[in-house]
């Protein structure tokens, strides 16, 4: 099994599953043509944060990590007229793109781009205000904060999804020094550690590659 065969069965999923729409293409050229790097979550995976979103019938989602929006939209579109998305920026670029983007989509009175480094905008946000799932696809070395923040901003019942945590299959490796395979480890003996959270861990290949994502749930 190659990427390619990786490739072809998630064009067979998305096709059948989670089929093309004009807005979300229309998303993915725009991220294109402004030359953001092609690191969003591929459109089956954008469909499985938006079944997660409306089974925990979520009113107020957390993004860490906007990019050009396109996650955004999928986590946008399960919410209710009134529900709210947070979504936090630190590129000026990728936000412009990701406002206009989210405009297309007609989703602007849900979605409020904050730009800004997360660990600065994060301590802002009310905590009497919880969120019921938070998306974590920003810089790996913070993982570990980004979680802790997701507890403290969340509530029993939310749910803390994170992305890109295989690094390859360095993940496994105790003696590697890269930051971000340090950051995933850390943020793994967080959720081993911490008893309000329950996680799991899956392996994924597909049109990006072989990566993976964590689950987990506040319990507490």
């Amino acid at each position: 099994m190659h990427q390619d065969r990786w490739t072809a069965v998630d064009e067979y999923f998305q096709e059948q599953l989670a089929p093309h729409d004009d807005v979300l293409d229309a998303t993915q050229q725009a991220c294109a043509q402004a030359g953001l790097p092609d690191i969003a979550v591929a459109p089956n995976q954008g469909k499985l944060l938006h079944l997660l979103a409306r089974m925990v019938d979520a009113r107020r989602i957390l993004e860490v990590g906007t990019l050009g929006g396109y996650s955004t939209i999928w986590l946008a579109r399960a919410l209710p007229d009134d529900g709210q998305l947070v979504t936090l920026e630190a590129d000026t670029t990728h936000a412009e793109v990701a406002r206009s983007n989210v405009e297309r989509a007609g989703l602007s009175s849900r979605v409020d781009i904050r730009l800004g480094k997360a660990l600065d905008i994060l301590p802002t946000l009310p905590t009497n205000e919880p969120f019921d799932l938070t998306f974590i696809d920003a810089d790996k070395v913070n993982n570990p904060h980004y979680v802790r923040w997701a507890l403290d901003l969340g509530k029993p019942g939310s749910v803390i999804v994170v992305d890109n945590v295989v690094r390859g299959g360095a993940v496994i490796d105790a003696d590697n020094d890269d930051p971000s395979v340090r950051g995933v480890r850390e943020t793994v003996e967080l959720l081993r550690t911490e008893p309000r959270l329950d996680a799991t861990a899956i392996q994924t290949v597909g049109s990006k590659g072989y990566d993976g994502l964590i689950i987990a749930r506040v319990v507490s």
